[in-house]
Formats: structure tokens, C-alpha cells, sequence
């Protein structure tokens, strides 16, 4: 069994064809979805702001460190996907940043 890592993933884009219901939902729920709503979890964690332009998803992924940061950015942005599309949200251009947590160097300040 290969080792595991866990990553934290930046998954951005943009909403595109978003149908009245989908725009109204969205509106509805705004206040919950801004900044102070931000942090990583498995199922991800949809931000973004009124104009209705640019989200972000913030999820964490925990896959075979051999496989890299490459496929946990695959990962996520699938996840994000099929959530976005179980919504009936649309969007377009999705793009991930990734972070290896256990590879991360940490600086303490002495």
C-alpha cells in the first residue's frame, strides 16, 4: 500500500449559463458563502459573491502520494464538478492550486 498525503486544493472558476433558479439560489444564499465561510473540507467549501462572476471551492483531498499534486488537483476539480452540476450550477474553466500538506515546511518563529 502506497503512502498517503493529504492536500489541501484551491479549486477556481467561473459560473457561466446560470439558469433564473440557479441565480436566484445562489443569491439566496450569498451571506453564507463569502469569506468568513472559507475553509478546507472533504465534500469543499463554495465561495463566492454577489456579481455572480468568479466561485471558489476549498476542499481537502487525501490521495496516494505517488500520484502527486497532479491527481489531487484531478481529484478535486471532479468533485467539484459533479457538486456544481448536482446544483444545477453552470460554470466554466475550472483550475486548481494545490498544496502538499505533509511536505509543507512550517517556520517557527523563535
Amino acid at each position: 500500500m502506497s503512502e498517503q498525503h493529504t492536500y489541501r486544493v484551491i479549486v477556481r472558476g467561473t459560473f457561466d449559463g446560470l439558469s433564473e433558479a440557479s441565480r436566484s439560489r445562489l443569491l439566496a444564499e450569498v451571506d453564507a458563502h463569502g469569506i468568513s465561510a472559507m475553509e478546507f473540507t472533504e465534500e469543499g467549501s463554495l465561495t463566492y459573491d454577489r456579481t455572480l462572476k468568479h466561485f471558489s471551492y476549498r476542499l481537502v483531498v487525501v490521495s496516494d502520494a505517488a500520484d502527486g499534486e497532479e491527481m489531487a488537483g484531478a481529484i478535486a476539480e471532479d468533485r467539484v464538478e459533479t457538486a456544481l452540476r448536482g446544483l444545477g450550477h453552470g460554470f466554466k474553466g475550472l483550475r486548481s492550486t494545490v498544496t502538499d500538506m505533509d511536505t509543507m515546511k512550517i517556520n517557527y518563529k523563535r
